[in-house]
């Protein structure tokens, strides 16, 4: 039977996503998440993850939203104190320090662990640590702490990923209410799949912070009601 994993990104981002991911999970189809370290509902989606054993829960590693955990990370941040978010938007990596990116991903590793919580994987906000310049880097942390990583890209050939495919068309108008009927029809049988969710309830923070957030309802809904083809995929 074929490996699927569904992946909801973005645990920590505020408590309507906080809420939307346990019951993703609890009621539907989720089966694993990843936190954000560095968000204003963080401290809230460990206290939920401690009481819901069954969902696995990964560190997803931030870089180009809000603020780092650590000080002292020049290379990351704009005058402001916020990471730059240029380096996502114009695909330009090259002013990054790898050290500074190396020690911030640390720390929002281990906080993840000084929270009690043992994460499953890694992945990132905005597949940052798919960028081929970072490639030594998450390759490192994904050793040091024998943690699987979301697979990126052809160029991760020699690290250990999550699965061997990874799918991130369940996003905007991929959104459909069919999607996970006619999953079979979209991997070669016999390989690991990982689809990327980002299940949701709405509320002020989303709203504020991400311009994906009316589709997370729709994500929220859908992978509820798919629970019935849940031994299906």
């Amino acid at each position: 039977m074929t490996k699927v994993i569904i992946n909801a990104d973005d645990f920590g981002l505020s408590r309507g996503v906080n809420y939307g991911i346990i019951d993703a999970h609890l009621k539907g189809l989720v089966t694993s998440t990843t936190m954000m370290m560095n968000a204003k509902a963080t401290k809230h989606a460990i206290s939920l993850a401690k009481d819901t054993p069954s969902l696995k829960v990964g560190v997803h590693l931030v870089l180009t939203w809000g603020r780092p955990l650590l000080e002292d990370v020049p290379s990351l941040i704009d005058e402001a104190g916020n990471f730059k978010k240029q380096i996502f938007v114009y695909g330009n990596p090259v002013s990054i320090s790898l050290d500074d990116l190396e020690r911030e991903w640390t720390a929002q590793i281990e906080k993840c662990f000084d929270a009690d919580l043992t994460p499953s994987h890694l992945d990132s906000h905005h597949h940052v640590h798919g960028i081929k310049e970072f490639y030594p880097v998450i390759k490192k942390l994904s050793e040091k702490y024998g943690l699987p990583v979301r697979n990126a890209g052809t160029h991760f050939t020699d690290i250990q990923t999550l699965t061997d495919v990874f799918l991130d068309d369940f996003y905007g108008d991929g959104v459909t209410d069919s999607y996970f009927e006619n999953l079979h029809e979209q991997v070669e049988g016999g390989k690991s799949i990982e689809i990327m969710t980002h299940p949701a309830y709405l509320d002020e923070t989303l709203m504020k912070e991400s311009s994906y957030n009316m589709q997370r309802l729709k994500e929220t809904r859908i992978l509820m009601d798919a629970k019935s083809i849940k031994q299906k995929i």
